[in-house]
């Protein structure tokens, strides 16, 4: 009765817009009460919160965050764009590819989805419509292709992911870097499909000759040597993720200042846009944790391991309602809420189903990616409809097939686990 108490009180709190980290903490403490009393809320209360966010690995959090801000205000991602598409702009679609390999590039030196969208939207679809795309399709491939950075390391959910699992940071970074080059395949695939089935949507884009990309190098570079700085020092073993993150914050730095692209005005809002997004992150660490320990007082994991080692089920098959409950979450919560809540309990379980957990996290991460363009939260879709002032119903039309797609790659990737983790298993050190 407690425990279905707290969960909806929690709720209560989140369906009120109350902030993730707030409604988490409010309910395991007011379960920690009605649990354990007065005397253990109190002690966790006093020990908990600054044991769980002051661990070194935590660092690379708000770095990444910092490195993503100041290639952000740098203003890279209108030039990755003009880039791409004098590459791939003379296919079918050609705008519509060049978005994607943008927002894929761009998610190598951005952990952040809600960003990615933010700033693909307002570069990429003013184009596509001044080249006559269809409506439904420019704005929700744009949605889509900023979910990326979700899945492209170097990336905070990632990280988010692996401190709640505890993990490998470095492992889960260089897991997800697979995954999300065939998420960016996959968009570029059903692309080129809808437009082969109906050639109204898309025009083909004009010719470029080799001088003309050989021109584009000198933005694409830094870019491609930031990302291979960060996440190949983490893959090699010759830096933590924490260090790989301070060079990466270095090299963006460097990129920005060398481009005349970064002021003390853009670097001081990079400092307070890092410092926001920590201290909500480090709150839903913190109240995670909490709600964690009430979990355990409630024995609700080992009740929930035992009932799964009771069904005469093929552990594929309860993977597929764990994923349906998430895909379910994802339609309501955003990611980090619904990593906080969920992998306490879960992974447990997922273990004892003889899953990997970096795999699990793979897919966790993929299902919340495909949350953020289903309705009715579908939080990429409503910023690229404030970006563009397109109808959010109009942009849902346009994600579903490839919301279809993704569902096919989460289906294979759970049949074939080896895809997954066969780059973390080879990293050095």
């Amino acid at each position: 009765m407690v425990l279905a108490g707290v969960l909806v009180l929690l709720f209560v709190l989140l369906l009120a817009r109350v902030p993730v980290g707030v409604a988490i903490g409010v309910s395991a403490v007011v379960g920690l009460l009605a649990h354990g009393g007065p005397s253990a809320a109190v002690g966790f209360l006093e020990t908990t919160p600054y044991a769980a966010v002051s661990t070194y690995t935590l660092a690379a959090i708000p770095l990444f965050i910092l490195m993503a801000q100041l290639v952000l205000k740098s203003g890279v991602t209108t030039e990755l764009f003009a880039a791409a598409r004098v590459w791939v702009g003379r296919v079918p679609a050609g705008l519509g590819v060049a978005t994607t390999t943008t927002g894929a590039t761009f998610a190598a030196v951005s952990g952040s989805s809600t960003a990615a969208a933010a700033a693909l939207a307002s570069t990429t679809i003013p184009e596509m419509e001044r080249e006559h795309y269809d409506g439904r399709l420019a704005n929700g491939l744009v949605a889509v292709v900023g979910t990326l950075a979700a899945m492209v390391p170097p990336s905070i959910i990632l990280v988010f992911y692996a401190i709640l699992a505890e993990v490998s940071v470095g492992q889960m970074l260089v897991a997800g870097l697979v995954p999300g080059l065939l998420v960016t395949v996959t968009i570029i695939v059903t692309t080129l499909f809808l437009v082969h089935r109906k050639p109204a949507l898309a025009p083909a884009g004009r010719r470029y000759t080799l001088a003309e990309k050989l021109r584009t190098v000198p933005v694409l570079g830094p870019v491609a040597l930031l990302f291979l700085l960060v996440v190949g020092s983490i893959y090699l073993g010759l830096t933590t993720p924490t260090e790989s993150a301070g060079l990466g914050v270095a090299g963006a730095l460097v990129i920005g200042l060398a481009r005349r692209r970064l002021d003390l005005a853009r670097i001081r809002d990079a400092l307070v846009e890092t410092l926001t997004s920590t201290a909500m992150i480090l709150l839903i660490i913190a109240s995670a944790y909490l709600f964690g320990y009430f979990m355990t007082l409630t024995r609700i994991t080992g009740t929930l391991v035992d009932a799964i080692a009771g069904v005469a089920a093929p552990p594929l098959a309860i993977f597929a309602l764990i994923a349906l409950v998430y895909l379910v979450l994802g339609a309501f919560l955003d990611q980090l809420a619904i990593l906080a809540l969920t992998v306490p309990v879960v992974l447990p379980v997922v273990e004892q189903l003889g899953y990997d957990p970096i795999w699990f996290g793979v897919m966790v991460i993929l299902l919340a990616e495909i949350g953020l363009v289903t309705p009715p939260l579908g939080m990429n879709v409503f910023i690229v409809s404030k970006a563009t002032g397109r109808p959010a119903e109009e942009i849902f039309v346009g994600v579903l097939p490839y919301v279809a797609a993704l569902l096919v790659l989460v289906a294979v990737l759970a049949a074939l686990p080896g895809v997954v983790l066969w780059l973390p298993e080879t990293m050095g050190g």
